[in-house]
């Protein structure tokens, strides 16, 4: 146990020492895409994953815009807990070890209708041409974050609290 502690805190240090939760949080805005992965309803208990736009909320929590007709879609009516992987793309393209990257751990839930006017307009900011599909069978969805972890690259790794990574969490 004692070993693990001082991983994690060896780990911390490295993170705190590339700008720490503000490092993850740039990430977040800068990246548009990343892996959503969800419990399979067809095979219980196994992990499905696939790749999502996203957008970020006033606080800075992904926004998700999904078909009714996808199969993560179906997964989270079944069980709302998810993650949404988000990596530096240009160097992972060069070597995806040493890449930054985020996981978000949390539930998907459905934006609310007093959410939604404020979730479209971002949602469409980022990615253009999505507002046509609001029209058709998408809906947008929040995903409400209960940890993330953070990897800088080699020896920079750490947990952090919802309220280190987002604003008014």
């Amino acid at each position: 146990m004692a070993e693990n502690e001082e991983l994690e805190r060896k780990g911390r240090a490295g993170v705190d020492a590339l700008g720490g939760a503000q490092a993850a949080r740039e990430l977040l805005e800068r990246e548009r895409f990343g892996v959503l992965s969800t419990i399979s309803r067809r095979y219980p208990g196994h992990p499905y994953g696939t790749l999502v736009p996203y957008a970020l909320d006033a606080r800075g929590a992904p926004l998700l815009l999904l078909s009714s007709l996808a199969q993560h879609t179906q997964n989270l009516e079944v069980d709302p807990r998810a993650s949404l992987l988000v990596f530096d793309a240009a160097a992972a393209a060069g070597d995806p070890r040493t890449a930054a990257r985020l996981t978000l751990v949390g539930r998907v839930a459905r934006v609310g209708e007093a959410g939604r006017p404020d979730a479209e307009a971002r949602y469409a900011a980022r990615h253009r041409g999505a507002r046509g599909l609001l029209s058709l069978d998408f809906a947008l969805y929040v995903l409400e974050l209960q940890e993330a972890q953070f990897v800088g690259g080699f020896a920079a790794a750490a947990f952090l609290e919802p309220k280190e990574l987002l604003g008014g969490a």
